[in-house]
């Protein structure tokens, strides 16, 4: 099961067993950190936008996530093969810019007076589109630049960024909301995407070296990832769970925000405190991701990291008006906890046996599966909330993602304390 892999890890000068001599990675890491604030900002805007300036309904703000994560299923294969044909970093840039001025188009609109919800729609898909570029990228770029030993922390820290963001980014979305409006507050989200690009503009990195491949047909590389998947059984296991968890955690995400503001009657401010409170979770596991993992073993982590945390998740239909909010971010924390330790855990073990040439490939197969009913989990959010109430339909989207694990418990995962070494 282990595969050869050649590494070219780019570190600075002073290479050496910690990441915090790397400038390089220090660099992509300040970046991915100051977007990922942005991002958490523009989450909790975006469905208030929809839902308070422009009068959406549930099923209308819905389709907003259904639109984000489309291109996910559209074109994350293609995306895979432009990300192993070109310099990574360079498209990642592109990605960054073109995601800046959409963000800052949003404003503009609002100023002009010609925002309104198709309009919203065209951003978030394009947006989408971009992303998707990004994230194959983004994925495949890590393993060149940090060593292989290095990866399960490397991955560790650039997810403590993220739960940093989902700690600190909404309670600043509701704040910013509720001083200049949900359209202005995206100008926050544009300056971290040009901060993003700054910093990737500023790595330096050796050239990677690609050998040139024999010319094959667009289908064979379109599959290329997919093959590579259907051979590893461990994998298989990982992308069956993680596809599950994500169509139902997809389908509460598109109605928790109007489960929250209709239901709870959560101000702005309170909805940005609740993700806030939620990301704790994710913030603490994060920081001791590399040391759980060493105690638990690489490969046990994941499974324990789906099972343990469940019965936390009913703690969000559970919750009530008041006080009662609280409930959900425990809720939203445990998950939290959860989707940091299985991703880094996941992620390392993907990078660990890819081969170097078709990781972006390998990359993009996952998040075509596993991101591409991430619009189908949105819809059916919405459908299930419009037909059985928002409440019940969180009751069906908690325990189908508690389900998940047994995708990860029932593998070879569990019979195996740490991720195979590789050669490099």
């Amino acid at each position: 099961m282990t595969q050869q892999v050649t590494q070219a890890p780019t570190l600075a000068a002073g290479h050496g067993p910690s990441l915090w001599r790397s400038r390089t990675f220090l660099l992509l890491w300040g970046g991915q950190t100051v977007s990922e604030l942005g991002t958490r900002i523009a989450n909790v805007a975006v469905p208030l936008l929809a839902a308070d300036t422009l009068h959406a309904t549930v099923f209308e703000i819905s389709l907003l996530t259904v639109l984000a994560w489309l291109p996910y299923l559209l074109i994350s294969l293609p995306a895979g093969v432009v990300a192993d044909r070109v310099d990574q970093r360079r498209l990642m840039i592109a990605c960054d810019l073109g995601r800046a001025a959409l963000m800052l188009s949003l404003p503009v609109a609002a100023l002009v007076g010609t925002l309104t919800l198709p309009f919203l729609y065209a951003v978030v898909g394009v947006g989408g589109v971009l992303t998707v570029l990004f994230t194959v990228a983004y994925k495949s770029l890590l393993p060149r630049l940090v060593p292989g030993d290095l990866l399960v922390d490397g991955n560790a820290k650039l997810t403590i960024s993220q739960d940093a963001a989902e700690l600190v980014g909404p309670t600043v979305s509701g704040a910013l909301i509720g001083l200049v409006g949900a359209a202005r507050t995206f100008l926050t989200n544009g300056f971290a995407f040009l901060v993003s690009a700054l910093t990737l503009i500023l790595i330096r990195e050796a050239p990677a070296h690609r050998e040139r491949a024999p010319r094959v047909s667009l289908r064979v590389e379109l599959t290329d990832g997919l093959g590579f998947i259907r051979r590893q059984p461990i994998l298989v296991s990982i992308l069956a769970c993680t596809t599950w968890s994500n169509f139902f955690v997809m389908a509460s995400g598109s109605i928790e925000v109007t489960f929250l503001v209709r239901e709870l009657h959560a101000t702005p401010v309170q909805v940005g405190l609740v993700f806030s409170v939620s990301a704790v979770g994710g913030l603490v596991v994060g920081v001791l991701a590399a040391r759980l993992s060493a105690w638990l073993g690489s490969a046990r982590v994941i499974w324990v990291a789906m099972t343990v945390p469940g019965p936390f998740y009913l703690l969000l239909p559970l919750a009530r008006p008041g006080w009662g909010l609280l409930l959900y971010g425990l809720g939203l924390a445990a998950f939290s906890a959860n989707a940091v330790l299985f991703n880094v855990g996941a992620m390392s073990y993907r990078q660990r046996i890819t081969p170097a040439p078709i990781l972006g490939r390998v990359n993009a197969a996952f998040l075509w599966i596993c991101f591409g009913v991430i619009p189908l989990g949105a819809l059916a959010g919405g459908t299930l909330g419009t037909a059985l109430g928002l409440r019940d339909a969180l009751w069906v989207c908690v325990l189908g993602t508690w389900a998940a694990c047994l995708f990860v418990v029932c593998s070879p995962l569990r019979r195996m304390r740490d991720i195979p070494s590789v050669s490099s």
